[in-house]
């Protein structure tokens, strides 16, 4: 891709550019400070400068060596790494280290919590000292992981390449901050008579609007179609799109997501407390609807039509904790388009009369 500029041709503009670049991400704010204080120096004296940004006479002077070795260029400031040089190596008995390697290798995947009892049975006939449970797991790591994954075989006899599939997961500090920041995915698996059915459920994480599906396919298509219905139920737009990581939210799903520029977040293996307010709310609705109409499952677009009914009960009437038991989804929305009420004027620089 080609990149056209208005300004190509102009006397300056690349050592410009070059500058501002390198200024932006080259030189650190550390840097930055070091270069005022070497000013404030030369102007106020050194006395001054110790007094003003309290560091010593030894410091302002490697800070100028510095800054004279690195041409004046103002990068030359920057802090250099802090790291050693020379690192401490675990040093432990090399039949400690087999040892854990054979554990591991004979129960694939064991933790350091459990290989610990094992290994200390070990070291206690060898009269060897036993690693501590956390040094195990640094141990294991330094070894490389030792970690196992069990192999496919294909029809034909060959061994199936293991491919794993790297996804954006969830950010620590991720929160919901208005109406369609983050929304939610999940699924509900049910057996009725022998046959599988799926609950496909969504919410948003901040009005707590939630809509649900009856399915008979557990496929990423199912998920894709039940997701482009939420786009017309959902009143706003959508940024992020949190789901777990099952085969539902994948290839189809996750193609749909990237056509409409739309992020999704993954949670880790294991973890339902990431995805919590739609777990939370799949428990509501297996509580209150789909545990009472388990029959209609074997014909889901019998049981939709009920469970539109109520999804509309639960989004318009059904008050939430999350807001004290006072408004329920749709009323919270109404009562944000109330706080910011653009209808009324504004009687800003209106001229002070007296009645």
């Amino acid at each position: 891709m080609r990149i056209f500029n208005k300004l190509k041709g102009t006397k300056g503009f690349l050592s410009t550019a070059h500058n501002a670049l390198k200024w932006a991400y080259m030189i650190t704010e550390k840097a930055k400070h070091r270069m005022r204080v070497l000013i404030h120096w030369e102007r106020h004296g050194i006395l001054s400068t110790m007094d003003a940004f309290n560091v010593k006479e030894r410091t302002l002077f490697n800070w100028k060596r510095a800054l004279k070795e690195g041409g004046g260029k103002i990068e030359a400031l920057n802090p250099a790494k802090r790291v050693p040089k020379e690192k401490r190596k675990r040093i432990w008995s090399l039949e400690i280290l087999n040892e854990i390697k054979r554990i591991r290798w004979q129960y694939p995947n064991l933790g350091p919590d459990k290989v610990y009892p094992l290994l200390s049975e070990f070291c206690s006939g060898k009269g060897l000292s036993c690693p501590q449970p956390i040094t195990i797991k640094r141990l294991i790591k330094d070894l490389g992981g030792l970690r196992m994954f069990p192999q496919k075989i294909s029809h034909f006899g060959k061994i199936k390449s293991l491919k794993l599939r790297k996804v954006l997961r969830k950010p620590k500090d991720l929160r919901a901050e208005y109406p369609g920041h983050v929304v939610a995915l999940d699924s509900i698996e049910r057996f009725v008579c022998g046959m599988r059915r799926y609950v496909i459920t969504f919410e948003d994480i901040y009005t707590r609007f939630g809509f649900a599906w009856g399915t008979k396919s557990h496929a990423s298509l199912a998920a894709k179609e039940f997701f482009e219905l939420c786009l017309k139920v959902f009143p706003y737009p959508i940024t992020f799109v949190l789901t777990d990581n099952g085969s539902e939210f994948a290839k189809h799903f996750s193609e749909e997501l990237r056509q409409l520029y739309l992020v999704h977040y993954h949670t880790y293996p294991r973890t339902p407390k990431m995805n919590a307010h739609c777990e939370r709310f799949n428990r509501t609705i297996q509580e209150e609807y789909i545990d009472y109409h388990m029959h209609e499952l074997m014909n889901p677009e019998i049981f939709n039509r009920g469970l539109m009914d109520w999804l509309i009960f639960y989004n318009t009437k059904r008050v939430h904790h999350a807001f004290k038991n006072k408004y329920s989804p749709v009323q919270y929305m109404l009562s944000l388009q109330e706080q910011v009420n653009f209808s009324e004027k504004c009687n800003w620089r209106w001229p002070y009369t007296k009645p």
